[in-house]
């Protein structure tokens, strides 16, 4: 092997296009921007969402809802979810570890979907009103 064999892998180089070479280029003369108008021009062209002085889209329609960046810090566990954990006294770190909810979570409430079976003692943990009954159904207890 030489330095002057070596040549990098099929498919991995691929020639950039001359544009603007000449007739027998296929791309000569316009150089593919056609005819005239700003976008044939050096330096002409428009801002991300201009129409052509129509009102744009995204100014035409309504302002329209709200996502708190908080959202982030909320973390919602199902009964089902509970039911699968098997543990018998569940707090934030407990939940954390099992994966059930994210790192960021810091707020977190159980909500009523699935059953449960065995007592649960909650530390720290919100849960709603429906799933508050299932737990104390069942001997366990939201604190």
């Amino acid at each position: 092997m030489e330095l002057n064999d070596i040549k990098p892998a099929d498919g991995a180089k691929h020639y950039k296009r001359r544009v603007g070479r000449g007739i027998g280029s296929g791309i000569g003369k316009t150089a593919g921007r056609g005819h005239k108008g700003q976008k044939s021009r050096a330096g002409g062209y428009h801002k991300v969402g201009f129409e052509g002085g129509q009102m744009p889209m995204q100014r035409r329609l309504p302002k329209r809802g709200f996502k708190s960046h908080l959202l982030q810090f909320n973390a919602e566990v199902t009964l089902a979810a509970l039911e699968q954990l098997g543990a018998a006294e569940v707090d934030l770190v407990t939940l954390k570890k099992a994966g059930l909810v994210g790192e960021l979570a810091k707020v977190v409430k159980v909500i009523k979907t699935g059953g449960l079976t065995k007592a649960v003692k909650l530390t720290g943990i919100g849960a709603t009103a429906a799933a508050k009954i299932a737990i104390e159904a069942v001997g366990g207890s939201v604190a």
